[in-house]
């Protein structure tokens, strides 16, 4: 039962992008199709979801026995930067159509502050590593599910009659803003 509130208080309620504003630059950059914003999605899971784990174990295996905990922030944008470069590497050379896929977002995964932010919140809640590791896809779940379904919004607003001084950011922001409150509606459920 407790995995199952993790999972859907990650995904619907504290949802990373809408709830917390983490990962907002690629929300609004990368969510012009639904195609794109997938294949960012899907990017942005694997990579939250090992670097979470990679991380989890940095922190409980060197930062805390050597009491360099002080250091926490620059070994985690150091370990997913060279994550994403590593998995980049990997990628190109065991599956070039995966990397064709996903070769665009994987370098935009190590600026985005949702990695980052679900590291250290891991840390911050005091969850064991099956917990740490549900958390960390079940907010990549939800980032991709608000980033896909406000992609399908700005679609359909492009195919409308939008005024001048609302066209581009400004309606996408308003958008982004019903979206948001669209998901505090589910506040309360855990």
């Amino acid at each position: 039962m407790e995995y199952f509130v993790i999972i859907i208080s990650a995904i619907f309620v504290n949802n990373i992008v809408l709830s917390q504003f983490l990962g907002v630059c690629p929300f609004l950059g990368v969510s012009t199709k639904v195609s794109t914003a997938a294949g960012m999605g899907g990017a942005v899971v694997f990579v939250i979801t090992l670097a979470t784990i990679v991380t989890y174990l940095i922190q409980h295996y060197i930062l805390v026995p050597l009491e360099i905990t002080y250091l926490q922030t620059i070994a985690y944008i150091l370990v997913i930067a060279a994550l994403v470069q590593m998995v980049e590497i990997i990628l190109k050379k065991v599956s070039p159509a995966l990397y064709q896929a996903l070769g665009v977002f994987l370098p935009l995964i190590t600026t985005n502050c949702a990695v980052l932010g679900v590291a250290i919140m891991v840390i911050q809640k005091n969850y064991n590593l099956v917990e740490s590791t549900v958390f960390a896809f079940s907010t990549a779940v939800g980032f991709t599910l608000s980033l896909v379904i406000f992609a399908g919004i700005r679609e359909h607003l492009a195919l409308i009659n939008v005024p001048n001084g609302m066209k581009g950011i400004p309606v996408a922001l308003i958008s982004a803003g019903i979206l948001a409150l669209a998901f505090m509606g589910f506040s309360g459920m855990v």
